[in-house]
């Protein structure tokens, strides 16, 4: 026997004994999985704040270049569980957000203000903020637009 003939007998047989013993159940416990979204369309009642905006996006219109304007994103937890923003990142060092730092019960509304200072900028300028929440999808994005003239 050659080299080759013992190695190709080699690696089937440790084929056979490796996928010997092939169960179609986990090696887990399934309870141990709670996503109430579940790939069959079952799904459970859970707790989950939701976040509901007004309008996501706010168009400014004509602006000065050196001026700065606000905008303040009016929002509403309709889930059924306490409303916590973690964080909102703006795309821009132009772009500032103010959001609110307590928990909001369900029902209560919210802003989340969003300052654009558009010094150096020229032209049509589109700026997004990341809104970083406890919330399913985790993550919003809000978008201010303006036109930058001299």
């Amino acid at each position: 026997m050659n080299i080759r003939t013992i190695l190709c007998t080699a690696l089937v047989a440790m084929l056979i004994v490796g996928c010997g013993g092939n169960s179609s159940k986990p090696e887990f416990s399934t309870d141990l999985i709670n996503n109430p979204n579940t790939a069959n369309g079952d799904s459970k009642e859970v707790s989950a704040p939701v976040i509901t905006f007004d309008k996501k996006m706010h168009d400014f219109g004509r602006l000065s270049q050196g001026e700065s304007i606000a905008y303040s994103f009016k929002f509403t937890n309709t889930g059924n569980a306490d409303l916590l923003i973690s964080n909102c990142e703006a795309s821009c060092g132009c772009t500032v957000a103010d959001f609110p730092k307590k928990p909001l019960k369900p029902g209560e509304v919210g802003y989340i203000t969003v300052t654009f200072n558009s010094a150096g900028k020229y032209g049509q300028e589109e700026q997004f903020v990341e809104v970083m929440a406890n919330t399913q999808p985790s993550r919003n994005q809000l978008v201010i637009r303006a036109m930058v003239e001299n």
